[in-house]
C-alpha cells in the first residue's frame, strides 16, 4: 500500500486525513498535444508532476497518496519516467490488458470503486466522462472530490456535478503546473486574471 506523504513545509499541516490523488496521464498528455497545442507537446511543456503533487497538498490541507496510472499493455515501461515519478513520491500503476480494454480508465474506475468504501477524500486528475458514475457515487456523507484538469476541455456532465458538491481545478490557473504560458483561449474569472502573465 502506498505511504501518504508528509506535508510540505508551510502547508496548513495535516489532518490524519488523506487525498487520493488519481492521475489519469494518458488522458491529460492527449488533451494538452490535441486540444491546447494541436501538437505532440515539447518536454518543457509537458505537466511538472511534482507541482501536482504539491498542489493536492495545499487544496485540502492534508497528507496525499498519489497515484499515476500508466498503460503498459505493449509489455515494456517507460522506466526513465517511472523512476522519475518513483522519485516524485508518485506510485507508478502499469496496467496491461489484451489490447481491447481501455486499461488506464478500467484501473482508475475499480480505484475509485474501491475508495468509495474508505474514509478519505479524492482528486481525479482527467477530462474523461467515463469516470463520472464514479466520482457521482463519491459525492456525499463529508467526502472532497475534485478534479483537476483544463477547464474547457472537461466532459460537460462534470460541470452538472459542481453544483453538487465536485470541485473542479484548473491545471495550469489553479494547479500552476506548467512552466510556460500555454495557448489556451479560455474564460479567466476576473479575479484570477494576471496580466504580467501575458506582458
Amino acid at each position: 500500500m502506498s505511504q501518504p506523504h508528509a506535508a510540505p513545509a508551510g502547508s496548513n499541516g495535516s489532518t490524519g486525513r488523506k487525498t487520493y490523488l488519481l492521475v489519469d496521464g494518458e488522458n491529460i498528455d492527449a488533451t494538452l498535444g490535441m486540444n491546447v497545442l494541436n501538437r505532440r507537446p515539447n518536454p518543457d511543456e509537458r505537466p511538472r508532476w511534482d507541482r501536482i503533487t504539491s498542489f493536492a497538498h495545499q487544496v485540502w490541507g492534508q497528507d496525499v497518496v498519489p497515484l499515476f496510472f500508466l498503460n503498459a499493455t505493449s509489455g515494456q515501461m517507460p522506466m526513465p519516467f517511472v523512476q522519475a515519478l518513483l522519485a516524485m513520491g508518485y506510485r507508478p500503476i502499469p496496467l496491461a490488458g489484451t489490447g481491447t480494454e481501455k486499461v488506464v480508465d478500467v484501473g482508475i474506475q475499480r480505484t475509485l470503486d474501491a475508495l468509495a468504501a474508505r474514509d478519505g477524500d479524492v482528486l481525479l486528475a482527467s477530462h474523461d466522462g467515463d469516470f463520472l458514475p464514479q466520482i457521482e457515487a463519491l459525492l456525499g456523507a463529508g467526502r472532497k472530490v475534485g478534479l483537476l484538469a483544463f477547464r474547457e476541455f472537461v466532459n460537460a456532465r462534470f460541470a452538472e456535478l459542481n453544483g453538487r458538491g465536485l470541485e473542479m481545478f484548473d491545471l495550469e490557473g489553479d494547479a500552476d503546473a506548467f512552466t510556460t504560458l500555454l495557448p489556451r483561449v479560455r474564460i479567466i474569472p476576473l479575479d484570477e486574471f494576471d496580466p504580467v502573465r501575458y506582458l
